[in-house]
């Protein structure tokens, strides 16, 4: 079965000295995607996904690149490197916080306005959903979970905001225990979901296990070239 890791990166900053943790600098970023570019890789979009037939269309050496959050570092940094390299991207929107910051975590890092993310070109950049509010889906109630996504469609329906039905889960958070869980995939399902985003920090195989639990890797600011090779291949279970 093909290979597919998806990468998972957060803010991104000009700064060398600030790239540790969820903060990735722009110097680390290209020497990433110039690796990419440079070993073969194909990049795709998980709309890409839904429309291979078969095994055979799946490219030798695949790559999925997400981003959440949709800071405008992204828009800064990202968009020109991916321009730059041939490379596609996702990015997950927490749509309450459009054209605002980050107040989730108490920060102050300016999210990407509606205008903002209209301006993306939708054949490099690829929009998901991040939830409404960006609460742990673990510890909300099914009904809270419904009324999230209600917001999340009636956000997207006011601006017209071209969505791909992908979904990656705020903190990599979903109820695990087993009802819980099973239901958490039927409303999923319900509203037509085609693939949820945890972490797990594993290359998944295509077709996946289970399209609701997807695997991605947890690219550090701190991450070595070598140890983004490894982890592209291996998985950050390889350490």
């Amino acid at each position: 079965m093909p290979k597919l890791p998806v990468l998972m990166y957060h803010s991104i900053s000009a700064n060398a000295n600030e790239s540790k943790g969820l903060t990735i600098s722009e110097r680390n970023l290209e020497a990433q995607f110039k690796f990419l570019k440079e070993n073969g890789y194909t990049s795709l979009h998980f709309s890409d996904l839904q429309n291979l037939k078969t095994s055979s269309d799946f490219p030798e050496k695949a790559v999925i690149i997400t981003f959440d959050d949709v800071y405008v570092n992204q828009l800064e940094y990202a968009y020109p490197l991916l321009q730059k390299y041939g490379l596609k991207a996702s990015f997950y929107i927490p749509f309450q916080y459009v054209g605002g910051v980050n107040t989730w975590d108490e920060g102050e890092e300016p999210i990407m306005s509606v205008e903002q993310l209209k301006s993306l070109d939708s054949k490099i950049i690829e929009l998901g959903l991040h939830s409404f509010e960006h609460k742990r889906y673990d510890v909300m109630t099914t009904q809270d979970i419904e009324f999230d996504f209600e917001k999340c469609i009636a956000f997207q329906d006011e601006h017209n905001l071209d969505l791909s039905n992908i979904l990656a889960y705020p903190y990599g958070k979903y109820p695990k225990k087993r009802n819980e869980k099973q239901h958490f995939f039927e409303l999923l399902n319900g509203y037509k979901v085609a693939y949820g985003l945890r972490i797990g920090n594993r290359v998944n195989t295509f077709p996946f296990k289970n399209n609701y639990e997807v695997q991605r890797l947890d690219i550090k600011g701190e991450d070595s070239l070598k140890s983004f090779e490894r982890k592209l291949k291996k998985g950050k279970a390889w350490f």
